[in-house]
């Protein structure tokens, strides 16, 4: 009887599993299904090269909106990598209890952040006393977001790099930064490269800073300029009363979701291929 209940109730756990994780899956093919099916049909050479057009003419693109979200994030980058990065390496090599302890939770804190609290410290921090908006302020934005992320992956990875590679190195000879930056940093890399893509690609897609920092521009924009990205282009075109603005939305979104799909299968495959470790 016993052996009855307990076959029960694994089954009817298995399928429940089971169903959930279908229903997960689904969900992530009904998005790309529903993308494919309403914006395929603006992806042309045009929709990747011209500027956007006034309503009523034809063959519009988002050319300024893609060149702005690579400028903006690739500043962002720039910013925020080499930050998160140091300070995961001294929260995973020099571990000081209290202030470690400190900078551990005001990471995870930022991580939790809403994005738009940090949209409006970046326009109080660089959009009000540059009295404009602009790229930068969006990268500045956005490399809030990245850090904690970047800061949190690496003292993971580097924290997974076997103890008797520091000691070796230690006992050869070696100065703690010398084993850092020779040892453990290469043995992690492949980890800290997939944490590095991953957060690249989670900011990739975040509107809410950008609408009070780069804004928008229907021509290029630059660094110091209001400039098109393609979160603000999806969300300007998907509030439009047009129907060929919404078609340019759905479009917009397709090229943002394959880019973001890109970085994270990229990340997936650094990351399959396990942590380095030197070999003597």
């Amino acid at each position: 009887m016993r052996l009855a209940w307990r076959k029960t109730i694994n089954n009817v756990m298995l399928g429940l599993t089971g169903v959930c994780t279908f229903v997960t899956v689904s969900a992530l093919f009904v998005i790309l299904g529903y993308l494919v099916f309403n914006g395929v049909t603006s992806l042309d050479w045009n929709f990747f090269t011209r500027l956007p057009v006034p309503q009523g003419e034809k063959g519009g693109g988002i050319a300024n909106a893609i060149v702005g979200s690579f400028e903006i994030i690739g500043t962002a980058v720039l910013i925020g990598i080499p930050v998160g990065f140091f300070a995961g390496v001294y929260l995973s090599e020099f571990d000081d209890k209290k202030f470690a302890s400190v900078v551990r939770y005001t990471a995870d804190l930022l991580n939790g952040m809403p994005s738009i609290i940090v949209g409006i410290l970046a326009w109080a921090l660089v959009v009000r006393p540059m009295k404009t908006f602009s790229a930068l302020a969006g990268s500045v934005a956005l490399s809030v977001m990245l850090i904690p992320i970047v800061t949190r992956q690496t003292e993971q990875f580097l924290r997974e790099v076997p103890m008797a590679l520091r000691e070796g190195a230690l006992a050869l000879g070696a100065s703690k930064w010398k084993m850092i930056a020779t040892v453990v940093v290469p043995a992690g890399s492949k980890g800290v490269l997939t944490g590095m893509i991953l957060g690249t690609a989670r900011i990739a897609g975040e509107s809410a800073p950008l609408l009070f920092t780069a804004l928008n521009n229907q021509y290029w924009g630059g660094l110091t300029k209001p400039t098109a990205s393609l979160p603000y282009m999806i969300y300007f075109y998907a509030i439009s009363p047009y129907d060929d603005w919404h078609r340019m939305a759905w479009g917009s979104g397709l090229v943002l979701i394959a880019m973001v799909l890109t970085a994270n299968i990229l990340a997936r495959l650094v990351l399959a291929r396990g942590i380095s470790v030197p070999r003597t």
